[in-house]
């Protein structure tokens, strides 16, 4: 069923302002694409799966679908994330990443460049799914999804309940993160966090496919043979091991993700050639990266790419907040290295950006940016 929105940011990027609420409102890179952005979120329920976090339950999973707006209007972009979303954000992302301010900071006051309910093009477009990192809201991958919307393609960006920090559902509850440490200290949890998360991956795509089968609103704009998916760290992982596990993604970017469970045995999609194009999107700063080369290492014909002075989650939004926070004083020096690495926003954001859409314009038929 469908749910009302919320999703990313007005203009600009830039320092960030202080908020009404006295908190310190961040900004978001605007996208570069031609096309103005609509968001529709998505409530989906899979009833032929229990979540594995709440047994007695359902499976669900919360979705924003951004695409190339029609017409915009008069209507106001959405906000990165609803009040109840920032607050439970505010209390859990700390404890993830001890260096992120524990106060005086405003995250609902980040806005997005999509507008809720703007009807999209009636034009067929490629579609890639988003898979955010182990404890990650979907939201924290707004600007690499926004970017390549605005190029054309419809962006979907999922979130995994009980995994992420929070997930807000339409009734207004909140689902909070069941993590309180690194999945991969626990075999068997681990296991079940990417097995959930590739299954949910794949239950989205059904749905997706349903919405075209419709041949009205959304549905009409979904070009379901061509699909991609991309990832970062646990979602790197999935989106990987989803291409392997169902045909009809064609292509998949993992951005630091393990190919290998913490024992050691390889995911099948390190294990077999591959047959589909793989893109492996690493930092040099990652303290990991000697054990993520053992998974990386073995698989034959994947493209690869590192960014230097670069940490682990510097291929989420927090390239360009976190340098807005060191700035602001509410985040050390340190703090801003060990999580995105010394490099500057204004070179990591486009560096990141240009290889998904490259390597998607490469594998999914669409055009290229124009040189600027």
């Amino acid at each position: 069923m469908v749910g009302a929105a919320a999703l990313l940011l007005p203009t600009g990027g830039g320092v960030a302002r202080a908020a009404d609420s006295g908190g310190f409102a961040l900004r978001l890179p605007a996208p570069t694409g031609p096309h103005r952005l609509g968001v529709t979120v998505l409530h989906l329920t899979d009833r032929s799966r229990r979540d594995p976090w709440q047994p007695d339950s359902a499976r669900e999973v919360m979705v924003s679908v951004l695409h190339p707006a029609h017409d915009v209007g008069g209507s106001p972009v959405a906000p990165q994330m609803t009040a109840g979303a920032a607050k439970s954000f505010q209390q859990l992302a700390p404890l993830l990443h001890p260096g992120l301010p524990q106060s005086g900071v405003d995250w609902a006051a980040t806005m997005t460049h999509a507008h809720p309910g703007a009807p999209a093009q009636p034009v067929r477009r490629p579609v890639l799914l988003y898979t955010p990192g182990g404890g990650d809201p979907r939201t924290l991958g707004t600007s690499v999804a926004e970017e390549l919307a605005s190029h054309g393609w419809v962006v979907v960006t999922v979130d995994h309940p009980g995994d992420a920090t929070e997930v807000e559902f339409p009734d207004g509850s909140i689902r909070q993160t069941v993590f309180r440490g690194n999945p991969r200290e626990d075999p068997a949890l681990f296991r079940t966090v990417i097995e959930t998360r590739v299954a949910d991956t794949r239950f989205v795509l059904d749905q997706l496919e349903a919405l075209a089968a419709g041949r009205t609103g959304l549905g009409r704009t979904l070009d379901l043979r061509r699909v991609g998916v991309y990832g970062h760290s646990a979602g790197g992982t999935t989106a990987a091991e989803a291409m392997y596990e169902d045909r009809r993604i064609r292509a998949a970017v993992n951005m630091e993700g393990f190919l290998d469970h913490p024992d050691g045995e390889l995911f099948p999609v390190a294990r077999q050639q591959l047959d589909r194009p793989l893109l492996l999107l690493g930092s040099d700063g990652f303290t990991e990266r000697r054990e993520l080369e053992r998974s990386w290492s073995v698989v034959r014909g994947a493209h690869r790419r590192q960014l230097r002075d670069a940490a682990h989650w510097v291929f989420t939004d927090y390239a360009s907040l976190a340098p807005q926070l060191q700035k602001a004083g509410l985040m050390s020096a340190q703090a801003r290295t060990s999580l995105v690495g010394g490099i500057a926003p204004e070179l990591s954001v486009p560096t990141v950006r240009g290889w998904l859409h490259a390597f998607f314009a490469r594998h999914l038929r669409t055009p290229r940016p124009a040189r600027s």
